[in-house]
């Protein structure tokens, strides 16, 4: 049977992340419409689910490539944004994230260090700081 599926798959575009997003997207507006039962909200989801398997199916691949890279740079500085705070989140296990107080530049100090005197690196501003 696994075999006959690759089979079927073979020469079809397949999943990127502009199928996950439409499928996320379907995931969500179907729990959200277990509550409030709107047939409208129902035929949103199934047009969604449907523009999924279409694009998943669809061996017209430059085209599907070129939706995919759109969403991708429409999506780009909030994927970015959220990358860097992942970062940072991980970060604050053994660093304390300041900001300069006169450019606002964001300054990583090493945890347990007492009282310090910090330059910024960009102003050459002097402040002190509890690490």
């Amino acid at each position: 049977m696994r075999e006959k599926f690759y089979r079927f798959m073979q020469g079809r575009y397949g999943v990127d992340q502009l199928y996950r997003f439409i499928f996320f997207l379907a995931l969500v507006l179907m729990i959200i419409n277990t509550f409030l039962r709107n047939p409208m909200l129902n035929l949103v989801v199934y047009a969604l689910l449907i523009l999924d398997i279409f694009r998943m199916l669809s061996k017209n691949h430059s085209a599907r490539y070129a939706e995919n890279q759109k969403y991708l740079q429409l999506t780009a500085k909030f994927r970015y944004w959220l990358d860097q705070q992942k970062k940072l989140w991980q970060e604050r296990k053994y660093h304390h994230i300041y900001t300069c107080p006169k450019c606002k530049q964001k300054i990583r100090i090493p945890k347990g260090k007492g009282k310090i005197m910090v330059r910024c690196p960009k102003c050459h501003f002097e402040f002190q700081k509890r690490s």
